[in-house]
């Protein structure tokens, strides 16, 4: 069934309401041909990357103009940046995901810079999800490039039977390419939610170093 703009509007609007950190009077959204954009002022940065997320997953939605400010409502919100990083460091430090004697974090004005090293790209993802939720942080830059421990090179047959598996994709329409440790995706999904689901199963496989996600959305809709 075809969507209109104002259809997707709708819809990424009541999957905003059902996320339990957010009022949907802090979050405006408009939808032009699959592209949502997100505005508003929220009082922690976890609720902007919630909102994006809730946006993510809605069938329909192609790109995402990410707009929304984090502003503090008091000043037990307000951290200095040697406090903020004093938090991601102990964060990090119980958190058996995060290789943390590889990692190096900076605080500028709030926003938190990560650099480092990582093996796997979802200790790089737990990283960063630990940052998100701290009070004071405006955003996140993560930087933390991915050195597997494994020498070999990724195996193209390998990163394909695990898109075939998974039953969100319909892998025929995803062409991978390998190069020595370099995963590339292209070819066409019907969400952002798949397109970011065969990026984390590409970075699942023993060897990858870096990835290229050149999938691309397409979906057909209603002009109104």
């Amino acid at each position: 069934m075809l969507q209109s703009n104002e259809d997707l509007q709708k819809a990424v609007l009541n999957a905003i309401k059902w996320q339990p950190l957010l009022h949907a009077a802090e979050i405006g959204v408009t939808a032009k041909d699959g592209v949502i954009t997100l505005t508003g002022i929220v009082d922690v940065y976890s609720k902007k990357i919630q909102a994006e997320n809730a946006a993510k997953n809605v069938i329909g939605v192609k790109a995402i103009a990410q707009e929304i400010e984090v502003k503090f409502g008091n000043s037990m919100s307000m951290k200095t940046d040697t406090e903020i990083a004093n938090e991601v460091m102990n964060a990090w430090k119980w958190n058996w995901e995060i290789p943390h004697d590889k990692l190096k974090v900076t605080v500028e004005g709030g926003w938190v810079t990560l650099d480092g090293e990582a093996e796997w790209n979802y200790e790089k993802q737990a990283a960063k999800k630990s940052v998100e939720k701290l009070m004071g942080v405006i955003g996140v830059s993560n930087n933390i490039s991915i050195r597997s421990i494994s020498e070999d090179a990724v195996e193209k047959t390998a990163v394909e039977d695990a898109l075939a598996m998974n039953w969100a994709l319909n892998d025929k329409n995803i062409e991978v390419n390998v190069s020595d440790h370099k995963v590339a995706l292209s070819g066409t999904v019907g969400s952002i939610y798949q397109k970011e689901e065969a990026g984390r199963i590409a970075w699942a496989a023993p060897g990858i170093w870096a990835l290229e996600n050149n999938l691309t959305v397409e979906y057909e809709y209603a002009f109104a």
